[in-house]
Formats: structure tokens, sequence, C-alpha cells
């Protein structure tokens, strides 16, 4: 199959989100000592991608840095929920997701991307989010003020606007609370803005500077069994989200994307209990008051 003849801006992110996949699944093998393996695929309806997974690392239990570029007729579905026509379309993204083994170390999830229709419409989406499982504030406000820096450094005041986006989609509304702390989040954003593209790179080149020093800080750190079990209760609610309501995994399951790589993001382990409550008094149950909406970037 033929694609139609992508614009210039989609070359410019292909390359881009190519030399990132590189960039932090290197820093990423680093920290660890395990190796990524890589699995290049093809779409039969047109393009594919790079799937990269690290599994029982010493540090994360199970990780994929996934790069795709992909095009064709968009399908009635995914036509239907755009609310758009169905027509030639291409899209290309870098999505990221780290479960560690430690309570202590949070899962970290990452998207950027690109998308355009034949029609001329085309916009830039993304966004990214930690869960964290014990109560170390001191890192999530680390990794605030490390977005409200990448964002702002484009365009001053756009972190609070992201930040309130993040806090309400990344929210399991059947059980009014979200998945982790938050962070940035947006989606429909012009195509044709330079400022837009500016920020899905400034965004993912903050990556690591967010990330690292939290997984270097807590990855020799000992912890509990009931450390343990509230991570995998938390997982539960991180599959939970996914599958019900995430954007990036609905599209791929309606666009034919590839299964292996679109539900990558799911945790190895989790847990379902019923009627779950943490101990009075505990840790965990502190960890619960801040699945909530919080200012983190300005304390």
């Amino acid at each position: 199959m033929t694609r139609y003849n992508v614009s210039d801006r989609y070359i410019l992110v292909e390359e881009y989100i190519t030399s990132l996949q590189m960039l932090i699944c290197t820093a990423l093998e680093k920290t660890d000592g395990t190796s990524f393996s890589e699995d290049n695929w093809e779409r039969e309806e047109g393009g594919g991608g790079k799937t990269k997974i690290i599994e029982n690392g010493k540090i994360f239990e199970k990780g994929a840095v996934n790069i795709s570029g992909v095009f064709g007729i968009l399908p009635e579905e995914a036509a239907l929920s755009l609310n758009i026509k169905s027509q030639d379309f291409a899209a290309c993204g870098l999505s990221l997701i780290l479960h560690p083994y430690s309570p202590k170390i949070p899962t970290i999830h990452l998207n950027i991307r690109y998308f355009e229709l034949a029609d001329g419409k085309s916009w830039f989406g993304g966004g990214t989010d930690l869960t964290p499982y014990y109560p170390y504030t001191e890192d999530f406000r680390h990794f605030h003020k490390i977005l409200k820096e990448s964002c702002n450094s484009v365009i001053p005041g756009l972190y609070s606007i992201y930040k309130k986006q993040c806090d309400e989609y990344f929210t399991i509304k059947h059980r009014k609370e979200m998945r982790g702390i938050g962070g940035i989040f947006f989606d429909y954003l012009n195509g044709d803005d330079e400022n837009n593209l500016k920020l899905i790179k400034s965004v993912g080149d903050s990556f690591l500077k967010s990330y690292i020093p939290i997984v270097e800080k807590r990855m020799n750190e000992k912890f509990s069994d009931d450390d343990k079990f509230f991570q995998l209760i938390r997982r539960g609610r991180y599959v939970e989200f996914n599958l019900i309501y995430d954007r990036g995994t609905l599209f791929g399951l309606k666009t034919g994307g590839r299964i292996e790589s679109v539900l990558s993001s799911l945790p190895p382990e989790a847990k379902y209990i019923y009627n779950y409550k943490p101990q009075r008094g505990s840790v965990q149950e502190e960890m619960l008051h801040y699945y909530q909406p919080k200012s983190w970037a300005d304390v």
C-alpha cells in the first residue's frame, strides 16, 4: 500500500521520536543494567513500528518504549470517535510505560503523538503522568516542577492548563479517583503551530530529567510485603483506566493496531481484592489522599 504524501511536519516528528526512543532506552539500560529486546513490525494496512521491551530487569519488572508510524484509510469506527469522515490518515508517536518491581519507585507513562488527515487537518497530542505507591511527596514535587519548566519554557502558563487537563483525564471516573498524582495532558493541538511542535519536543526531552533521579534515589530502598501488596492493588486500578478510558489504547484497538504493542502498557501482575481498604493509619491509607488533584509544582 502506498500512503499519501505526508507533510514535512510528519517527517520531522517521525525523526524526533525515533531518536528519542534510542536516547531513552540507552539511559534506562544504563540505569537498570538490562537490555531492551527489539521487535520491528509492519501493519498490514500500512506502516509499522518498533517495540522495545524490558522484562525481568534489576529495577523494571516490565517496561515498553514503543514508536509507530501508521497510515491508510481511517476505519469508520475510529473516524466516528474523532467526529470526522473516513479518509486517508497518517499518525506517528512514541508511547512509554515503566512498571518497576519496587513500590518505592513510581510507575510512569509518557506519550507524544502527531496525527494528520488527507483533508489537511492535523494535530498533536500527548502527556505524561506519575503513579506512585509510597508517599514520597518530594518526588511528586520534583516530577511536577520539571513538567512546569518544560511547558512554560514554550509558552508561560501552559503547565497549569495541561496539569488541570491531566487531573481530569487520568481519573477513574467510576471510582472518583485519579490513577496516580497526575502530570500533564493535551490533545488536538493545532498541527501547524510551531509552538506545539516545540512543546512535544520539550516534554519528550524532559522525561529522563523528571524520572531517573527518582529511580536512582529509591532503587536500593527496602520495602515491606504491605508495600508490595498495595502496589499490586494500584496496578489493578491502572489496568481499569487503560482498558476503559485510555484514548490511545482504544484508538489502537479500533484501527487494527498491533495488539501486543497496544497492550504492552499493562503490568505483569495486579491484584483485585473485593472492597479493599488499607489499614487505618498506614502509609497506604495516606497515599489514597494523593490520588486526587493537588498542587505540586508550587509547594
